[in-house]
């Protein structure tokens, strides 16, 4: 944890704004089934605090925008956020509904033998709608990031996304992670067309080449970008092999302060596509990398980096979390991590990181 203080005002100088449901996590004292696990540890859990925490610890003005029930596990989890520097002042108490929860097992979330027991039908989160959600805090930012996972919670914060990803004057760079969770579209055939039809109306669009094959039908990355023409710029995810990123030319993001103008591509700009290896990775634990991929990603978008130290930068963050237990760690040095991602592709290809690399004094490995 950072330990930077809370920041208690979204404004228009705010980097990034996030929202989406946090949970209270219980994390297994010990491998094993849940029936058979004797303790379990408190954590927090929530792809798009999870992005907002990495941005404040990465230095920069990051908002969390959620509801969470007037509960001890709603406090727990706003004190938790604020305290990497988050600002958390447009998250609402809902006197009616429970702060959504969930238990996990310790084993990696792509083996069949791994369990997740969610506790969140009903949660003060699942309420968000255009009706309750504070629209000057969500616009305040140069990037709003959203994902597909608030789509699933509720009809009401389906309608929510399409209204915050619709056109409009002034909108700030829309970033979309699609997040597919097939537990949570269960009964609702619509789930693949929803999510296509969200993050083609983003400017930034973050997908797994697996995910994107499981909900679509579509494989491959070109074929990835074929469904999503619009957005400038679309990131795959191919798990070990790295990522592939179609982007187009667009303005760059206003200065701090300044309103967001339109976010268009620029016309005539020439897609580039740029592929970018991962690094290699001792593994702790895999839970949280994907949303750590996208905050480094957006971290680097924001200082105006080329595409492919965007991309270096988001692996260098998901490479931090990968090496710890948990969802969420600081990430390495910003001077530090510009070093890394300048670095050419022979000596890149060569680097390998274990846990605690992202201390000052740590020696990076190179094979």
């Amino acid at each position: 944890m950072s330990g930077t203080p809370a920041r208690t005002d979204a404004d228009a100088t705010t980097d990034v704004v996030c929202l989406g449901e946090s949970m209270v996590t219980f994390l297994p004292s010990q491998p094993g089934r849940l029936a058979d696990v004797p303790s379990f540890g408190r954590g927090i859990g929530g792809a798009e605090s999870n992005v907002a925490c990495a941005l404040a610890a990465a230095g920069h003005r990051a908002a969390w925008v959620s509801r969470v029930g007037s509960d001890g596990f709603g406090d727990h989890l706003v004190d938790a956020i604020s305290a990497y520097g988050v600002d958390t002042s447009a998250v609402r108490r809902d006197p009616a509904r429970p702060t959504g929860i969930y238990f996990r097992t310790a084993t990696d979330r792509g083996t069949d033998v791994h369990e997740v027991a969610y506790y969140r039908a009903g949660s003060a989160a699942s309420a968000m709608s255009p009706a309750n959600v504070p629209y000057e805090a969500l616009l305040a930012g140069r990037v709003l990031h959203l994902s597909g996972i608030t789509a699933a919670l509720s009809a009401d914060c389906l309608a929510l996304l399409h209204e915050l990803t619709a056109p409009r004057p002034a909108r700030p760079l829309v970033s979309f992670d699609v997040n597919h969770r097939p537990g949570l579209w269960r009964g609702a055939d619509a789930s693949p067309g929803v999510l296509l039809d969200l993050a083609r109306r983003a400017d930034l669009v973050f997908v797994g080449e697996d995910e994107a094959e499981e909900a679509w039908g579509v494989k491959g990355a070109d074929a990835i970008r074929a469904a999503l023409p619009e957005p400038a710029v679309v990131v795959v995810k191919r798990g070990a092999e790295g990522a592939t990123v179609f982007s187009r030319p667009t303005p760059p993001l206003p200065e701090p302060g300044l309103r967001p103008g339109p976010r268009s591509s620029i016309a005539g700009g020439a897609e580039v596509v740029t592929d970018v290896p991962a690094l290699r990775v001792d593994v702790v634990a895999p839970v949280g990398a994907g949303d750590a991929f996208a905050a480094g990603f957006l971290s680097a978008t924001l200082r105006g980096l080329p595409v492919r130290d965007r991309a270096r930068h988001g692996h260098l963050m998901a490479a931090a979390v990968l090496t710890v237990p948990g969802d969420l760690t600081d990430p390495p040095a910003r001077d530090r991590a510009d070093r890394l991602a300048a670095l050419d592709d022979t000596d890149w290809g060569r680097l390998r990181l274990g846990p605690g690399w992202t201390g000052d004094d740590t020696e990076v490995r190179t094979t």
